[in-house]
C-alpha cells in the first residue's frame, strides 16, 4: 500500500513509476475511482501520469498507517504542498492477490485541489 503511493502515485518519473507498477500490480490491475476505470499497467500508468500534470509542485503522503486484513489493504493519504500543508486527502482500499494489487478504489476529497483524484 505504501509503495502503491510514494513508488507509483508520487514519482514523477515515468520510468521509475512504471517499474514501480510492474512490482505492486497484477497485469491486469483495476484502478477504480470517481471518474472511470484504469485497466492494466499502462492504462494505470497514463492515469497517474495525468494526474501528476494536475498537481504541479503538490506531493502525496501517508496520512496514517497501513491497514491489512486477508486480502485487503487500506491507506489514508494526503496532498501536500512542498511545505507540507495539506491541501486535499482522500484513502485507497486494495485487494491484494499473491502480493499484488489486482483491484485498487480510490476516494478523495477534492474540495483543496479542484477536480483530480488519485
Amino acid at each position: 500500500m505504501e509503495a502503491n503511493l510514494l513508488a507509483v502515485f508520487d514519482q514523477r518519473d515515468p520510468q521509475r513509476r512504471a517499474a514501480a507498477i510492474a512490482e505492486t500490480y497484477a497485469a491486469d490491475v483495476e484502478w477504480i475511482d470517481d471518474d472511470s476505470t484504469a485497466v492494466g499497467h499502462d492504462q494505470l500508468n497514463a492515469k497517474a501520469a495525468e494526474l501528476q500534470e494536475k498537481l504541479p509542485g503538490l506531493h502525496f503522503a501517508k496520512a496514517g498507517p497501513v491497514r491489512q486484513t486477508r486480502g485487503l489493504g487500506f491507506l489514508a493519504w494526503d496532498v501536500r504542498t512542498p511545505d507540507d500543508v495539506t491541501v486535499a486527502s482522500g484513502f485507497d482500499v486494495a485487494e491484494i492477490v499473491d502480493e499484488r494489487i489486482v483491484r485498487l478504489w480510490t476516494g478523495a476529497d477534492r474540495r483543496g485541489i479542484g477536480d483530480t483524484s488519485p
